[in-house]
């Protein structure tokens, strides 16, 4: 049975279900039952389902696999980030050792009981994304517009927040395992197939690029509805996608369209719920409370919003404080809202990040970076941060405050989950891809070119300005390191800029076999392996797996 699921691997289509009351579901057939055919009706129903696309990457935050962020597939093994608390699943991507980063990886295939990998989860998104948009095809749809006109817009931007999210989940699969299966049409049992190809990587990013161009068309400039996306995510998107095809003047007009938008803008002055306390304006953005377009974050570009804002979301276990919080208990330190609840370390920041700051920089002062506890018995417990103290299970190695988050009770410090709103994607980051677009031109001009605009994030920092003449690509990268550690997907950005090698065996000793004495990061880890299990299903046609793994 679970080999069959398996064969079906792009076959899910979005079907939200309630059922009636009763004392046994044997007794009666449930009259309330919602599936496609009746669920994309008219706009309300398009709209639930865009509703259930936007929570696909909400799971990038959550633990869907294992007892770490999803996302920490892109973060840990490079230059920023590794596996403090060192398990089977995250041993291959901390060391890059044969026998655990390959083709069974759980990580990338699921587990026993059914779970699915990231592979899967993200072509379940793309199957409810293509759902969607072949049923906004249907002529008998009331888009509740009343007239035409109106109807068109309500339609489009429905397909538009799923073309979003469909090339969101491609632009993961191809950074992350390069030429991948391609598909755009509504799998249903007729069309069932076990025949795929692995498609170029041209091919997905032309498509990366018509999703999010139609995405920029119709989504609304700005929305203080969580719910509503807007089209600066798919410019921000666009501008990244160009860098990667080596467009820099393209990426240039999409990161400028962002940042000239008059509803973004850098927090650079106090805020919010913590106004009036100890902090800076660099972690005020990060508080819960803040996090929203309506609570005055006006940097924020894509929120993940919890289900004390909008109830049709549902809860949202929040993973990242629990991954990148070290598990500072087992020092005899209290869970407290001060240390932002309880961390188990299984992810952390390289002491190479730690030394990149200035000791002016906002973004390593108290408020950001967790240095020191004071333990039970009244003892200041001082955080570690040098490269020779990146052991396994480090419980007081210095962490970000980013996730901090617990609950009011304190019969509830210690619980596994953070349960807050939290930003997704940032404006500063659109700057710094601005920069590389710049810099790509031979424009670091300390006025209008990239040097200007990594000083914008800077001096919001309190960080010395940048002079042209000192930037470079590494540069840049150690500015987005500096700047949204924990938040990049590094991974993707390396591998982007063709730095993941180098750089992850310059700043990071252990995935470098430098500690270990093993081969470390080898130029074949570009990419991941292909799920091996997807590579089984696949009868009808032979998926090679990536070069290097076996």
């Amino acid at each position: 049975m679970k080999t069959y699921a398996y064969k079906l691997f792009i076959l899910l289509t979005l079907t939200v279900m309630t059922a009636g009351c009763s004392d046994s579901f044997l007794d009666e057939i449930a009259k309330d039952e919602t599936y496609a055919d009746n669920l994309y009706t008219d706009l309300n129903g398009f709209r639930l389902a865009k509703n259930a696309l936007l929570h696909f990457p909400r799971q990038e935050r959550m633990e869907p696999i294992q007892s770490a962020e999803l996302g920490v597939i892109w973060k840990i093994g490079t230059d920023v980030g590794w596996a403090n608390t060192e398990l089977s699943w995250t041993r291959g991507l901390n060391q890059y050792t044969t026998a655990d980063l390959n083709g069974m990886m759980q990580f990338l295939n699921g587990d026993t009981e059914g779970r699915p990998g990231i592979f899967l989860i993200l072509y379940r998104c793309i199957s409810s994304a293509n759902l969607l948009i072949a049923r906004s095809g249907d002529p008998d749809v009331d888009w509740q517009g009343g007239n035409e006109a109106d109807n068109e817009i309500n339609k489009n931007e429905m397909v538009a927040h799923a073309r979003l999210i469909r090339a969101w989940a491609y632009r993961h699969l191809v950074m992350t395992f390069g030429a991948v299966p391609l598909n755009t049409t509504e799998i249903t049992g007729e069309n069932y197939r076990d025949d795929w190809q692995r498609d170029p990587v041209e091919s997905i990013q032309a498509l990366i690029e018509e999703d999010l161009l139609f995405a920029e068309q119709w989504l609304p400039d700005n929305s203080n509805d969580v719910t509503r996306l807007s089209k600066a995510i798919a410019q921000h998107y666009l501008a990244e996608l160009y860098l990667w095809q080596n467009k820099p003047d393209q990426a240039e007009a999409k990161a400028k369209a962002v940042i000239d938008n008059p509803n973004y803008q850098l927090i650079t002055e106090r805020y919010g719920v913590r106004r009036n306390e100890p902090g800076c304006a660099f972690m005020d953005q990060f508080y819960d409370g803040n996090i929203l377009p309506s609570q005055g974050n006006t940097e924020a570009l894509w929120v993940f919003p919890n289900s004390d804002v909008d109830n049709i979301l549902g809860a949202y276990s929040n993973t990242m404080r629990r991954t990148w919080v070290s598990a500072y208990n087992n020092r005899n330190i209290a869970y407290s809202p001060e240390y932002g609840g309880r961390g188990i370390g299984r992810a952390a920041i390289t002491a190479w990040v730690f030394s990149l700051y200035e000791s002016s920089d906002d973004r390593f002062s108290e408020h950001a970076i967790r240095k020191s506890y004071v333990d039970r018995d009244g003892n200041t417990v001082v955080c570690q941060m040098s490269a020779s103290q990146m052991t396994t299970n480090n419980h007081i190695w210095a962490s970000t405050r980013k996730w901090d988050w617990t609950y009011d009770n304190p019969s509830r410090y210690g619980e596994s989950y953070s349960y807050a709103d939290q930003t997704y994607l940032r404006l500063a980051d659109t700057y710094l891809l601005l920069a590389e677009a710049l810099h790509m031109q031979g424009n670091n001009s300390e006025s209008n070119g990239a040097a200007f605009y990594i000083n914008q994030v800077r001096q919001r920092a309190h960080a010395t300005p940048v002079s042209a003449g000192e930037v470079t690509l590494d540069y840049i990268l150690d500015e987005r390191a500096r700047e949204l550690v924990t938040e990049e997907s590094r991974r993707e950005t390396l591998m982007r800029t063709g730095k993941l090698i180098e750089r992850t065996r310059r700043y990071n000793p252990i995935a470098s076999g430098e500690r270990n004495g093993g081969a470390g990061i080898q130029p074949f880890h570009t990419l991941l392996p292909f799920p091996q299990r997807i590579i089984d299903a696949n009868t009808g046609h032979p998926l090679k797996q990536n070069p290097g793994y076996n």
